[in-house]
């Protein structure tokens, strides 16, 4: 599932901003009577203080002290606190990893009203950690997240419906949350809402708006939004046909390593179409293609060859070998997202039955 962004929330808004106070030795002081008087908001921040360590006060972290104070806060009914400590026994940090003690508390802390803790609740559902597995509960708790504005979950919930998790196929569900996740500039859902207009499920077949949702992701790096957009350039889908922008576009993703997009720039630069022609070109990017698994690249490159002198071939393929991929922000395949029959779909760690 999108595991490291519901850590990188938790994380967030479950650890209280502790520069609200005056780098001074007796403004620590003062917060820690108050939380030794049962001051609820003075013992969660306090929590957070070891949660993170202070350099200014000279706190050092200390994770198992961040929990005792946390614990004081959450017993009061303190969501933010409970969420913290979900946090700390999910990890195992300060206290020994137990996941129903973390499903507790954050299952507290999502009764409250806390987003990021629905969203992680939803998470032990599905994954039976903490919890039973429950899909049902799970999608529940994603669509009580997602209607905060929870990115995440807004994404979940679409990939849910978009491969029929548990439940059937439903495109127009699917294409509505992902409308959500991607106006939060969700790039992967951005891409996931354009391949759904370009294909007309779930929505009607709208091409312009396809390019809209490609170019959106294409602008954030997104690798397999740019080879779209070079193809619907190339084909003057939704777009006006420009051969130098395909190729341009084309360009962005095969210097990411994206299989298509460097056979597609092979293709302009043999044929000469919005690039000069450039047989040596043409093959750099054929290589590169057929050695990323691109099963047509290696038939043109042997094409392309035919074109060239040896000395001109070596010289290509010592530059292929050498070569290597511009780091992609969103690789295809990762903790987060993998990228199969055309879409990118959540990670979930567990197999649905």
């Amino acid at each position: 599932m999108l595991r490291t962004l519901v850590i990188i929330l938790v994380v967030l808004l479950a650890t209280p901003a502790c520069a609200q106070f005056e780098p001074t030795p007796s403004a620590l002081e003062a917060l820690q009577g108050r939380a030794q008087h049962g001051d609820v908001e003075a013992q969660y921040s306090l929590g957070g203080f070891y949660d993170k360590g202070d350099v200014l006060y000279n706190v050092p972290q200390d994770y198992a002290e961040a929990a005792k104070w946390y614990t004081r806060a959450a017993m009061h009914n303190h969501p933010m606190a409970e969420l913290a400590l979900c946090r700390l026994f999910d990890q195992g940090f300060g206290v020994p990893q137990n996941y129903l003690d973390a499903a507790h508390w954050c299952l507290k802390s999502a009764q409250a009203g806390t987003a990021a803790a629905q969203l992680a609740v939803a998470e032990y559902y599905y994954e039976g950690k903490g919890f039973e597995r429950n899909i049902s509960q799970a999608i529940a708790w994603y669509k009580e997240a997602a209607s905060q504005g929870n990115y995440a979950a807004q994404y979940n919930v679409a990939d849910i419906y978009e491969q029929g998790r548990s439940m059937g196929q439903n495109f127009a569900e699917a294409a509505r949350w992902f409308r959500k996740a991607a106006e939060q500039g969700v790039a992967p859902a951005q891409y996931n809402l354009a391949v759904l207009y370009r294909d007309g499920r779930g929505l009607t077949q709208d091409y312009a708006f396809a390019s809209k949702w490609f170019r959106k992701a294409a602008a954030q790096g997104l690798p397999d939004a740019q080879c779209m957009l070079g193809v619907l350039y190339e084909q003057g889908q939704g777009v006006q046909q420009d051969y130098a922008e395909a190729a341009n576009w084309y360009g962005l993703a095969a210097e990411q390593g994206d299989a298509q997009a460097q056979y597609n720039l092979g293709l302009l630069f043999g044929e000469g179409r919005g690039v000069a022609k450039n047989f040596e070109e043409a093959y750099f990017w054929l290589i590169l293609a057929s050695t990323s698994g691109e099963k047509q690249a290696s038939e043109a490159r042997d094409k392309i060859s035919a074109s060239l002198s040896a000395k001109q071939i070596a010289a290509v393929q010592q530059r292929a070998h050498a070569w290597h991929p511009v780091r992609s922000p969103f690789p295809a395949n990762s903790q987060d997202v993998v990228f199969s029959d055309g879409y990118y779909h959540v990670n979930f760690q567990q197999p649905v039955n």
